[in-house]
């Protein structure tokens, strides 16, 4: 990994950061509101909250980690390994620091890491993410639509 990059277990600490994180992710989303600043915190607490216990629920085996950059917090990947895949639940960052390929080195790691695996790598991404470029330049396939949400899968030439 890049030396300015690395990776390190989520904490009860980062909760602060993690909210920050996730409220950045919905920011244009609710640009298109009339709500106040206040509803569109409370909004984002309130789904915030939602997605940590869904996430606690549904993948309790999964590695949550922050992404550092320089030593400063950037963003988050959640990650699950099964018996039949490498999944990223999710992988996130704040806007001052996207753009900058952090999400491609890890990405690209993550298929490194399913190609000596010999699984696939799988992530679901909102229909209308612009992230989604990315996961096609990078050789990610969907595989189906789940509505709001597609289900894009990486395999191994090899």
């Amino acid at each position: 990994m890049d030396e300015s990059l690395s990776l390190r277990p989520i904490t009860p600490e980062d909760e602060p950061f993690l909210g920050r994180l996730y409220a950045s992710t919905r920011a244009a989303e609710l640009a298109q509101t009339n709500w106040s600043d206040e509803q569109k915190a409370m909004f984002c607490r309130m789904q915030f909250n939602a997605q940590t216990a869904d996430y606690q629920q549904n993948y309790p085996d999964a590695s949550l980690q922050v992404i550092e950059r320089g030593g400063v917090a950037a963003g988050r990947l959640l990650v699950l390994r099964s018996d039949e895949a490498v999944h990223v639940i999710d992988i996130s960052l704040l806007p001052e620091h996207r753009g900058a390929g952090i999400g491609t080195k890890l990405l690209e790691e993550l298929q490194a890491e399913a190609r000596a695996a010999a699984k696939p790598l799988t992530i679901h991404v909102e229909r209308f993410n612009p992230a989604i470029r990315l996961y096609q330049r990078l050789g990610f396939r969907q595989i189906e639509d789940k509505g709001i949400y597609l289900l894009m899968e990486w395999k191994s030439d090899e």
